[in-house]
């Protein structure tokens, strides 16, 4: 799951950040709505936590310009209580307010619920990286505009990977959480079949790396 952090106070980010990564959130950070508009247009994400106050572009004028070509659900962060202010985030697509000061562990349930709401708590539109598109509702991938056949597993593998861009994966979670059992002392499940997901995703390949001695990661470089 990718969470996108906008705030100017980079002390605030790094809070959030925290507590978002112990619930196995993949996070990046903005300090201002430019930042944050320009993620948002090239890197996919599950939620966006968004300040009101800040310099540059508001987290209004942010949120209206992140609705003319994403509806990612968005939690605004408002030190402001006006119900005029409430009402025009409504208006514009905010799917929840957390007033500052505010607890981590309620921004995080709050996140989770607003998750559920959208859809289960998993991404439903496509994922993308570059020239490899990601499905998780058709279950379909396209890869420099063809389509590939993989598998099942094989697709719940890189689905997995892909949701947890940049998390490192061991053998054993990827075993009991795509094959639904536990860890029994044969990784070579899980090896054999990166090994054919590779295949399949040719020049797309290295966007599965091995982390010695641990399991695997997703991590897509920008070419």
């Amino acid at each position: 799951m990718r969470l996108l952090i906008v705030d100017d106070d980079l002390r605030l980010r790094k809070l959030v950040r925290t507590y978002a990564q112990l619930e196995q959130f993949a996070c990046e950070e903005a300090a201002n709505g430019q930042e944050a508009l320009k993620l948002l247009e090239t890197r996919p994400f599950d939620l966006v936590v968004l300040d009101v106050m800040m310099p540059g572009l508001s987290g209004f004028e942010t949120l209206r310009e992140i609705r003319r070509f994403s509806q990612v659900p968005v939690i605004m962060l408002t030190a402001r209580s006006e119900e005029y202010d409430k009402l025009l985030g409504f208006k514009l697509g905010v799917d929840d307010y957390v007033p500052k000061p505010f607890s981590p562990k309620e921004l995080m349930a709050r996140i989770g619920a607003v998750l559920r709401r959208a859809g289960g708590g998993g991404p439903s539109r496509p994922m993308v990286f570059g020239e490899l598109s990601i499905s998780p509702k058709s279950r379909s991938v396209i890869l420099k505009g063809q389509p590939i056949a993989l598998p099942p597993k094989e697709f719940d593998l890189l689905l997995k990977l892909a949701q947890n861009e940049h998390i490192v994966l061991s053998r054993e979670q990827l075993l009991e959480t795509i094959w639904g059992y536990s860890y029994t002392g044969d990784s070579r499940t899980v090896d054999t079949h990166v090994k054919s997901l590779r295949d399949h995703l040719g020049d797309y390949r290295n966007v599965i790396q091995t982390v010695w001695g641990v399991g695997y990661k997703f991590e897509y470089a920008k070419k």
